[in-house]
């Protein structure tokens, strides 16, 4: 179905009924691309693939079409409709998803999980964009920490859904059962949420600036640079410990599918959710005293995990692990409310989706694209020095990312002062 070229003529919906079904979709989208990481054992076995191939389907496979298609797609939707792009977006990733479950090997598999970046590339960039339309700058930074909770509740969700089914019938069925439940939301959505429409006294400016305004504005900003090279770093580590984590507790700590399940779902909804609240409410609290700290909240969020994570990961217990994990969990989750609402503070309102996009681009091409895969293969480099305990080390090597993320963010919180577009729009 064709998306209007404008913006519906009804009443918008209340802000807190956007957000809500904004979150209920961006959990489905964290859902379809995390349910992979608790089912790599079973898919392994089956289709049996290496754990650089497990790393490709993770990230490269997901990461490639999902980075570069989310350019042209917020710009589509700056410039006709962002309500009708997330509903298309989502029917199309939730329909690729129930597709894996039909693979019959790493092609298959592959080509599938390209279909799902496609479609998840038209669900987040015009998320926040809509969410910074309907909510107040003083009150961003936790909106979009509200959405956020769709990493946690979208990763928790996958990994205990998808455990038990693959558990209790097969890994296929994991994927056909989320898939299709994506699908039957997809109506709901576009029943409910509606874009926002301009106020009056801007209707007769264009709905956008060109693509290539934008994007010269942005590079010619150093605290987007920061801000992105410093997100994607981060999202190295992070997207590579949310797939490779199941595996380490398999491997190393000699628990089960459910129990691996349990243990990762309680972390991301404990550590998780407290993470993502903290650094929103943080972000308005301290950013409206010196827009810097939208910046510098998260890098030193980035410096407590280091040590705690490494104690986790190196610990011999499953139960010392879980404890060590909760901190540096939340601490991992803290930058996306002040960072996702300093970028929307880079350029002006007409232009958000797209901004976003271009920010995502660098944050997923080399977070998710590249932290997987980096993993998984340096997995294989180190087997012949550790043996089965070889993705243990990989993990606490790679945990150095987090350090320079850290100051990166430093270093952006100054620039920002200079580069922050205030928002003159009517609440």
């Amino acid at each position: 179905m064709d998306a209007p070229a404008t913006a519906s003529p009804q009443a918008p919906a209340r802000p807190n009924v956007v957000l809500a079904m904004l979150l209920v979709v961006y959990i489905f989208n964290f859902v379809d691309r995390q349910i992979l990481s608790i089912l790599a054992g079973p898919i392994q076995r089956d289709l049996g693939l290496s754990d650089s191939q497990l790393g490709l389907l993770g990230g490269l496979a997901f990461a490639l079409l999902y980075s570069t298609l989310a350019v042209p797609l917020a710009w589509l939707a700056d410039r006709t409709s962002r309500s009708w792009v997330i509903t298309v977006s989502l029917t199309l990733w939730s329909g690729f998803t129930a597709l894996c479950g039909l693979a019959g090997g790493f092609w298959h598999i592959f080509l599938a999980r390209l279909g799902v970046g496609i479609g998840e590339a038209g669900g987040v960039a015009p998320s926040y964009a809509l969410i910074a339309d309907y909510f107040p700058s003083h009150r961003r930074a936790f909106a979009l920490s509200i959405y956020s909770l769709g990493i946690p509740l979208g990763s928790a969700a996958g990994v205990l859904a998808g455990g038990y089914i693959a558990a209790t019938v097969d890994w296929r069925a994991a994927f056909l059962a989320v898939g299709l439940a994506g699908i039957v939301i997809a109506p709901l959505f576009r029943l409910l949420v509606r874009d926002k429409p301009a106020p009056a006294a801007a209707s007769a400016a264009p709905e956008a600036p060109r693509f290539g305004a934008i994007a010269k504005e942005l590079a010619a900003k150093p605290s987007f640079w920061l801000l992105a090279f410093g997100a994607a770093t981060c999202s190295m580590m992070g997207y590579g410990l949310a797939f490779w984590l199941p595996s380490l507790l398999q491997r190393s700590f000699g628990l089960d599918l459910v129990q691996t399940s349990h243990f990762i779902g309680a972390v991301l909804l404990l550590g998780g959710v407290a993470g993502m609240l903290l650094g929103g409410w943080l972000g308005d609290r301290l950013g409206t005293r010196d827009r810097a700290y939208f910046a510098y909240v998260p890098a030193l969020a980035f410096v407590i995990c280091v040590p705690l994570f490494a104690a986790g990961i190196h610990s011999s217990s499953a139960r010392v692990a879980f404890v060590l994990f909760l901190v540096p969990q939340a601490m991992a989750y803290v930058w996306l409310g002040p960072v996702l609402s300093a970028v929307q503070h880079l350029v002006a309102p007409a232009a958000r989706s797209t901004a976003s996009a271009l920010f995502l681009l660098i944050n997923n091409l080399i977070g998710l694209g590249g932290g997987i895969f980096a993993l998984g293969a340096l997995s294989d480099a180190l087997k012949p020095a550790y043996g089965t305990e070889a993705l243990r080390y990989s993990m606490l090597y790679a945990l150095g990312l987090y350090l320079v993320a850290a100051l990166l963010m430093a270093l952006a919180g100054p620039r920002l002062r200079k580069d922050w577009v205030t928002d003159t729009a009517a609440a």
